[in-house]
């Protein structure tokens, strides 16, 4: 795990504006280095941050979506890469947070840097980037699980026709800790079947 910087903290920066992970990391999300990139970093704080801004009546995770995901797409037959993009398909939420979809679409700039914080993750944790084959199975899987997820944790219909999951998401979340953990497993078994060291 990389140091804090103590010696240049972003208040005496004025030119860099910086978060702190819980691995202690100072993370530009604007202009990111990849040493900076950590699983674990990212894990953990998708394992605390709530889907839908809150708005569903118990707390779902980021990493329980991912995870859902995840498993949606082996379901599905898809690869086990497909699989582990769906598993990251929300990692920059961790380091620039979320943005509801309509807002989303106004925010071209943040659009951007979201994208080029995935491609920088993706690099860092040595994954090649989606084909576009491969991004419209994951916005598939991705897309079908977010209906799901309003209609049973807000009572919300977003789209005319429901898409088929095969997977149940109606549970109650466990400890973060545990979501954290099954995150990170779910993530090293992945890499393992595709090959990456």
């Amino acid at each position: 795990m990389k140091e804090p910087n103590a010696e240049a903290p972003a208040a005496n920066n004025p030119n860099k504006a910086y978060i702190t992970t819980i691995g202690g990391r100072r993370f530009d999300p604007v202009d990111p280095a990849q040493e900076d990139i950590d699983i674990t970093d990212i894990a953990h704080s998708l394992s605390l941050i709530c889907r839908a801004n809150g708005h569903f009546r118990e707390f779902v995770s980021v990493a329980r979506h991912c995870i859902n995901c995840a498993r949606e797409a082996e379901a599905r037959g898809y690869s086990p890469r497909v699989k582990l993009l769906c598993l990251l398909h929300d990692a920059t939420e961790a380091y620039i947070g979320d943005m509801t979809r309509p807002l989303k679409r106004q925010l071209p700039y943040y659009c951007l840097c979201e994208k080029q914080l995935y491609r920088n993750i993706l690099t860092a944790l040595g994954i090649a980037e989606p084909n576009e084959t491969e991004e419209s199975l994951v916005k598939a899987v991705d897309d079908a699980m977010l209906y799901h997820e309003f209609l049973t944790f807000n009572g919300d219909r977003l789209m005319t026709v429901p898409p088929v999951i095969h997977v149940p998401i109606a549970q109650s979340e466990r400890p973060f800790s545990e979501t954290k953990e099954e995150y990170l497993q779910l993530y090293r078994i992945l890499r393992e079947e595709i090959g990456i060291c």
